[in-house]
């Protein structure tokens, strides 16, 4: 009887359970009044039970997710967000995501946006987009039909005013930039959720230019699979040398400005003040200025 008893205790559901079970008082404190903390608890076991390998994941960064998870809002449920496993010399870590639904629910949850979408364009499918002309890009997939490789992602919202604010566009090369400075790019997210990580990217920059950018940029610095390499020379074309020691950084501005550099974007007020910046200089002190400003945000870190 003994024996039954501590082999019931030691089943890692049972205690997993238990454990969540503890955390009550502070899920209540962090979950939005929508969300009852029976129902998050219920998710996340399932979301749990559903991937083994959770179970046997380092269970202090376990935790920590699902408590991310609980502060932002949202449901560990595959579809608002998701529990996902880096692997590393100090083995399973599990870290929250939040996916690009739940993302897009905590922009229309701010108030002032009415309508908001972002979508992965592949090569098969109908896009097209004249800046001044079109007040939105004509896009029509064949969702039943092979569509190809993707070739980018755009972003586009309404506001409650009726403004729509013109889209972000990225092509493939645009998104794979950004995975190449992610300190996961050949593992975790970027591998498994490709789609996912491709519509976020997009949608981070694209968010910048949104009345509740501020809240929403401080939505991308908690998630912990947007977090990039830090280098002098993030901004340049000029490769990572290894002898330099790279840091998690919380913000992509430094690959953006690179990125906006090659390809200009969509006229806005952000763009332009970023236009500012570099007028009237030549490339060799646009480098310059690139590695000073690159310098004073690493500080910041």
């Amino acid at each position: 009887m003994a024996t039954q008893l501590q082999e019931h205790r030691a089943d890692p559901v049972t205690v997993l359970r238990q454990n969540l079970v503890a955390m009550s008082d502070q899920f209540k404190m962090a979950l939005p009044a929508h969300i009852s903390v029976d129902k998050f608890q219920r998710v996340t076991m399932t979301a749990i039970q559903s991937n083994p390998d959770l179970l046997n994941a380092d269970r202090r960064s376990l935790f920590g997710a699902v408590t991310k998870a609980a502060q932002d809002g949202l449901l560990p449920d595959g579809r608002e967000g998701a529990l996902v496993i880096f692997r590393g010399k100090n083995g399973a870590q599990v870290q929250w995501m939040p996916m690009i639904a739940g993302v897009l629910k905590k922009i229309r949850q701010s108030g002032e946006v009415a309508t908001v979408d972002c979508h992965v364009v592949y090569e098969k499918d109908k896009f097209t987009y004249r800046p001044g002309i079109d007040a939105v890009p004509i896009f029509e997939p064949d969702w039943f039909a092979d569509r190809g490789n993707p070739i980018g992602a755009y972003a586009i919202a309404t506001l409650k005013t009726g403004e729509v604010v013109p889209p972000e566009i990225m092509n493939v090369d645009q998104i794979e930039q950004v995975r190449k400075v992610s300190r996961a790019s050949g593992n975790g997210p970027w591998v498994q959720w490709w789609s996912e990580m491709a519509r976020k990217t997009v949608m981070r920059r694209f968010a910048k230019r949104l009345p509740s950018s501020t809240d929403i940029e401080a939505e991308f610095q908690k998630d912990e699979t947007m977090l990039v390499k830090a280098s002098a020379l993030a901004m340049t074309a000029d490769p990572l040398p290894e002898q330099i020691e790279a840091r998690p950084m919380g913000r992509l501005d430094a690959l953006e400005h690179q990125i906006e550099q090659e390809t200009p974007a969509i006229e806005g007020p952000a763009d332009e003040q970023r236009g500012e910046l570099f007028n009237g200089l030549d490339a060799d002190e646009m480098a310059e200025r690139a590695r000073a400003e690159t310098n004073a945000m690493a500080e910041d870190y």
